[in-house]
Formats: structure tokens, C-alpha cells, sequence
């Protein structure tokens, strides 16, 4: 059947793809990435967008008065889940990505919709 006007075609794919985007941005808000510090003492919940959704630490952190060092556990087990949870929404938008892309090279904010988007439009 021969579509309606000439940009049916179009305007059906564009449909498909934001359909598309919309399903995957659902599915990386509900990322949740926990880590834990290397003693046990700390942990950390991140969400998709690598923010802050729980950080717990065990009452014997207080032990030692050492704020600096305190500091940098948090701030590192907070990277590792900010990691997980990359790694975590690279896997959702696997298919509007290129073949081998890292968490370091892509926005998973916008950089799956710009690829997607760039390709249907010729690749520029």
C-alpha cells in the first residue's frame, strides 16, 4: 500500500523511534548500582544518571577521626557504583549505540538519540 502523503514512511519510523527512546529512558531511570567499601563500612546506591540515591555507613566509620580518609572512601565507592550504573545503562541503550562503545565515550543522556537520529539521517 502506498503511503498517504510522502513523509508517512518518515513520520511512522520517527514514531517507532521515539517509542524506542521512551522505553529506554523508563528503563535507565530505574537503574539502582550499589557498592560497597572495601572494609564494609560504607556503602553507596547510585541512580541511572549516576546520582545519589542512598549512602550508608556503619557507626564503627566513627572509630577513627580521620575526615580525609573518610572522605575518600565515600568518594570512591561512590565511582565504583557511578561505574556500575554506566555500565548498567550501556547495556539498555546497546542498540542505538556503535558497535564497541565505552561508557567514557558516550552520553547515555543524549548520545544514543543523537547516533540513532544521525543515522537515519545519512550518517553526518
Amino acid at each position: 500500500m502506498e503511503a498517504l502523503f510522502p513523509g508517512a514512511d518518515m513520520y511512522a519510523d520517527y514514531e517507532r523511534l521515539a517509542e524506542d527512546v521512551r522505553t529506554m529512558q523508563e528503563r535507565m531511570a530505574g537503574i539502582r548500582a550499589t557498592a560497597d567499601s572495601g572494609d564494609g563500612l560504607i556503602s553507596v546506591t547510585v541512580g541511572g544518571a549516576g546520582e545519589l540515591i542512598e549512602l550508608w555507613l556503619d557507626p564503627r566509620v566513627y572509630r577513627t577521626l580521620d575526615s580525609a580518609a573518610l572522605a575518600e572512601s565515600i568518594t570512591e565507592t561512590m565511582h565504583r557504583a557511578a561505574a556500575e550504573s554506566q555500565e548498567k545503562g550501556l547495556a539498555i541503550a546497546a542498540g542505538f549505540l556503535p558497535e564497541g562503545a565505552t561508557p567514557e565515550g558516550t552520553d547515555l543522556r543524549f548520545g544514543p538519540l543523537l547516533h540513532r537520529l544521525d543515522e537515519r539521517a545519512g550518517g553526518r
